[in-house]
């Protein structure tokens, strides 16, 4: 009987573990965690973030509001739309912030996700529709503000590619648009380094015939960087060859003379770099 009850009790405490394996399982797959989690491990590769438990935390948290949003009830129809734009917005900014426009595949991914999570719900059950004009416009001048783009110095750019608040801006104008915006971001920062390279002091504006002679060369560069994609032609205009500057500063400038011609500040160096980029963007139409 000893014995029998011993095997028998072998089977039963066996039994349990199995089934517990299963349900574990059984659960995971039935709630997707896997796949959430290998989407977000994805997302934190493709990020590269110093620090990856506070991407992973935002990451979820940004699930958790599409879900709340997804299931929320209705309430007063003007104020919740508002609220929940504003959401929808950050969370699209989240996704943008996530790989550098020079990782063109990531970029594109995630410019996708961002612009999927713009359009109105309406919308997505119309053929044409798309990402409503105003929360766009807002979007790309978010995209300047976060890219140290002063006010004064995206509003002509924004205005060439912005778009009317009634009209649905449909993928490809909308990737354009940003595209543009973080390709500006880098270039002015491009110039402000540029301004630096030829200002002997901090203290000091640099000489005006130096300023003139770089405003030159990166026009030279804008106007030599033939490509069929727009986006490419835009990625050309922020690249200026250091040897290519190099000159140009030997031809505008004796090392041995000394500054005493007229100055240019870092501000208008800045705006006249702009509008160079500007002038080459084709206005949406």
């Amino acid at each position: 009987m000893a014995e029998k009850r011993r095997s028998g009790g072998s089977g039963i405490l066996a039994d349990p573990k199995s089934a517990k394996s299963d349900s574990d399982k059984e659960f995971l797959s039935q709630t997707g965690v896997g796949v959430l989690l290998r989407g977000a491990l994805l997302k934190l590769v493709e990020a590269r973030s110093e620090d990856p438990i506070g991407f992973l935390a935002d990451h979820f948290s940004n699930l958790a509001s599409e879900s709340e949003n997804g299931s929320a009830g209705c309430g007063d129809a003007e104020q919740t739309n508002t609220s929940e734009e504003q959401q929808q917005l950050g969370r699209a900014m989240w996704h943008l912030r996530l790989a550098h426009h020079s990782q063109r595949s990531a970029f594109n991914n995630n410019v996708r996700v961002a612009y999927e999570l713009l359009m109105q719900r309406g919308q997505r059950r119309r053929v044409g529709g798309g990402v409503r004009g105003s929360i766009y416009t807002e979007m790309l001048r978010f995209l300047c503000s976060e890219g140290e783009v002063p006010e004064l110095t995206a509003a002509p750019l924004l205005r060439r590619i912005q778009c009317h608040d009634h009209e649905a801006v449909p993928f490809e104008l909308f990737r354009q648009g940003v595209l543009t915006c973080a390709v500006f971001s880098d270039y002015v920062r491009k110039s402000r380094s540029l301004y630096v390279a030829v200002c002997p002091c901090p203290d000091t504006p640099a000489e005006r015939s130096l300023c003139q002679a770089v405003l030159e060369t990166l026009r030279d560069a804008l106007d030599t960087s033939h490509c069929a994609d727009s986006a490419r032609y835009l990625e050309a205009s922020a690249k200026i060859a250091p040897c290519k500057l190099a000159e140009a500063m030997a031809l505008a400038h004796n090392p041995g003379q000394t500054q005493t011609g007229p100055t240019m500040e870092p501000q208008e160096f800045e705006d006249a770099a702009a509008a160079l980029f500007i002038a080459r963007v084709r206005p949406v139409s």
